[in-house]
């Protein structure tokens, strides 16, 4: 049929340009998987604490619940009967560790899509940092705002942007967005500076994606909001349970006046089926768990910061300041090629192409867990070194 022959164009074509993409069978969250007969280590998983892969973990949560409380389904959205103890519970147990009101959502993506539509309206203006994640884009595009992009961590730019619509009078809000730790460089936004910053404007709301930093900064675990102090300072801290912690959806924190707001105008909220009780209690489990891992953070970031050095040695830009470290290649299909001889040599790390990350950034993306040895890292180091330059 002709319009198959124009998607079999459009697959073609995303082949040679070294952008095809395919599942792959066998794959998990371990320290260690097992691909095409070769046994990898992992650093392609979120699993930044190693909680995922942690068995005696599961056994203690499943100890701790009842059959009865091992509801796999919710059966409706959380307004009609939707609405467990299991989610409470976990809103107020965050609420009182972040010390503002907490409001779940089923992903991070459904998150991103719903938070902005439903605060931002024709006379609003979002102002994201140009490298936000693709749910946030699409949470933008969602909206009735209209938007501009300011210059990736570049607060001088935005600045310049925030004066300029300061000053409009058919502008009343301002929503600037951004991540803490960006998911592709693993570089972060200076949060300090940021919200002193919007505390110069009376219009700026402040939107912060914390997905990479939940779990694995501040003293706590809370991101890096906790880490440099200014949770309060910011109106729409957001995060994820997908990554280090291990489980599934997302949240926000927020003043209980936005909450109560969203819940009531919220289209990915209200018309989603919840998720299963048994989540939102695996999460609480783990969010507690998690709060007390100050050591496992720390061997983390002294991993990370031993990458990055490896990295530069290399001769390879490293702007990551976390535990996401991109190796950036430029070339996709060369990108490509890479990460099947890292992976020979046991490493499971993937090439970010197009159009995930700009047009001749496609690079490596190491994702660092807390099990990963100072020998292991050498070892990869020693696999990069080898890549054709």
């Amino acid at each position: 049929m002709k319009h198959l022959e124009h998607f079999q164009q459009q697959l073609d074509n995303l082949k040679q340009q070294g952008q095809y993409r395919q599942f792959k069978q066998g794959i998990s969250s371990q320290p260690y998987l097992q691909l095409n007969g070769i046994e990898m280590l992992n650093l392609a998983s979120n699993d930044y604490l190693g909680l995922a892969a942690n068995l005696q973990l599961r056994e203690e949560f499943f100890d701790l619940t009842p059959l009865a409380e091992r509801q796999m389904s919710a059966s409706s959205s959380r307004l009609l009967t939707g609405n467990f103890p299991a989610y409470e519970q976990l809103e107020t147990s965050m609420a009182q560790a972040f010390g503002r009101s907490v409001l779940l959502f089923n992903s991070g993506y459904h998150m991103n899509i719903g938070i902005l539509p439903a605060l931002a309206d024709s006379k609003t203006i979002i102002i994201a940092d140009k490298l936000v994640h693709a749910s946030i884009i699409d949470g933008i595009r969602l909206s009735n705002a209209s938007y501009v992009r300011y210059r990736h961590n570049d607060l001088e730019h935005l600045q310049q942007l925030l004066v300029k619509y300061q000053a409009d009078d058919n502008i009343q809000r301002i929503i600037v967005v951004t991540e803490s730790i960006f998911s592709m460089d693993g570089d972060e936004t200076h949060l300090g500076a940021l919200v002193a910053l919007k505390q110069q404007f009376d219009k700026v709301m402040l939107y912060v994606d914390e997905a990479h930093a939940i779990g694995v900064r501040g003293e706590h675990g809370l991101g890096c909001a906790e880490q440099y102090q200014v949770i309060d300072q910011i109106d729409l801290l957001v995060g994820t349970f997908g990554k280090a912690l291990a489980s599934v959806g997302g949240y926000l924190v927020c003043h209980p006046l936005i909450r109560e707001y969203l819940i009531n105008s919220m289209r990915p909220l209200i018309f989603s089926t919840a998720q299963p009780p048994i989540c939102m209690a695996w999460t609480h489990f783990i969010f507690q768990k998690m709060q007390e891992m100050q050591e496992e953070r720390q061997q983390l970031a002294s991993l990370a910061r031993r990458c990055h050095q490896g990295i530069q040695a290399l001769g390879y830009a490293c702007p990551s300041s976390s535990q996401i470290v991109p190796v950036i290649i430029g070339d996709a299909a060369k990108t490509v090629a890479a990460a099947e001889y890292v992976q020979q040599k046991g490493f499971y790390v993937l090439p970010v192409r197009p159009p995930t990350v700009p047009k001749n950034t496609s690079r490596l993306r190491i994702c660092l867990h807390q099990q990963v040895s100072p020998v292991q890292l050498q070892q990869l180091q020693d696999a990069l070194q080898e890549l054709p330059r």
